[in-house]
This record gives structure tokens, sequence and C-alpha cells, in this order.
């Protein structure tokens, strides 16, 4: 049985953020997060365990993004951990190709059951370090983000052989970022980017301040 809460909860966060979305997607969330619930007494997928947190720091805070991203592009998620914001950002953006990557295989594991239970389709759960990925997915992504790099540059140093031309990165980060920015953006120039837009947020239900940081090449498309 899914978690009843997670629906009202859910509505009203939507509502602070002044977002919408239909009566499946809301089935999706709760069928998501209940199988997230499950897991998680087994395998230890995520320490975010009750339900507001679950809604506001994982559900709510991974589809913030979904505005900045245009039907049909290709993303990619870069250590998802359990899937975030990669599945949440599937719900709402169905037609969307999403590619997620994590190293921790149960995470994986996880993503691919709950992939399977929502039949998505275009979108792929890869065990695989992402510096690796040049090889195989070298300038693929319209999109690249992440919520799992504490540094912006490292950020952009393993998503930039992943990006197609013209394509764009959203780091999504804590308060703390607007001081980093400071730190790092004569560094990204140097190696042809720009952040393009600083999207502050903050979380439903009292859970914090976010920003969106997005970052595009400077090099001639």
């Amino acid at each position: 049985m899914v978690t009843r809460m997670i629906r009202p909860l859910l509505k009203l966060g939507l509502q602070e953020l002044g977002l919408d979305i239909c009566e499946e997607e809301i089935l999706q969330f709760e069928i998501f997060t209940d199988e997230l619930k499950k897991w998680n007494h087994k395998v230890n997928l995520t320490n975010i365990t009750s339900d507001e947190d679950i809604v506001a720091k994982h559900l709510l805070d991974s589809i913030v993004i979904a505005n900045l991203i245009k039907e049909g592009e290709n993303v990619l998620d870069i250590g998802s951990g359990a899937g975030f914001p990669a599945i949440p950002l599937k719900i709402v953006k169905p037609d969307a190709e999403i590619v997620s990557v994590d190293a921790v295989n149960k995470k994986i594991l996880f993503q691919k059951h709950v992939s399977r239970i929502l039949k998505f389709k275009k979108f792929e759960a890869l065990h695989v370090r992402v510096e690796k990925m040049p090889a195989t997915h070298a300038q693929r992504f319209d999109v690249i983000t992440s919520r799992a790099f504490s540094q912006l540059d490292q950020f952009v140093d393993f998503a930039a052989p992943l990006l197609a031309e013209g394509g764009r990165m959203i780091a999504m980060k804590g308060p703390a970022a607007i001081d980093e920015l400071s730190k790092v953006e004569a560094g990204l120039l140097k190696k042809g980017f720009e952040i393009s837009a600083i999207l502050p947020y903050f979380l439903p239900l009292n859970k914090g301040e976010r920003n969106l940081i997005v970052i595009r090449s400077l090099r001639p498309h």
C-alpha cells in the first residue's frame, strides 16, 4: 500500500512552488516513494526518510528543474543515487530521454526496478563511473544535471566531454553556491564555459534554500 501522506504533502509543496502535475503523475510519485521506503529498509538508498523530507528534498527539489528541460531533449543525471533528479524528472517530462548514472550498483538496480514498475520509455540507468562515459556517450546530451558534486568546477570537468553542441549543464546546489561561484567563475571561463543563470529558490515545507546554476559553453556552435 502506498504511503498516504505523500499525496497531501506533494500537493502542498507543488502549490508553494507554483507547479501543477496531473493525477497520473501524483500516483507515480506515490508508487515511487513507496518502493523507495521498502528498499531503503533493506539496502540503505538514502538517509532522507521522513515523508516531509522525501517530498521536499527529493521529489520537489528534483522537479524544480523541469521548466528548464525542453520536450524531447536528451538528459544525463550524474551521480543520481536512488534516482534524483532523474526519476521525478522522467515522471513529469515523459518525452525526455533520460540517462541516469551512478557508481553504486544497488542504487542503479533500484532505479531499474522503478523504471519497470512505472513502465518508463526512453529511460536508462547505468552502473558506470562518469569519467568512463566519453568513450561511449561523447557530446550526446542536451542537458547534464547533478546534485552529487560538492565542487562546481569538478562537475564541469566531468560533464564537458558529454555535452552536445548548444547544450547546458544545470548544477543543483545549496545556499553556499553563491560564495563558491566567485571562486570558480574565472576558472570556468578559462575552460570555455560561462554561468548563464543563477536561479535561487526555497524548498517547500520550510526545508531550506537551493540554487540552480546554469552553465553554457562559450565555444561557437
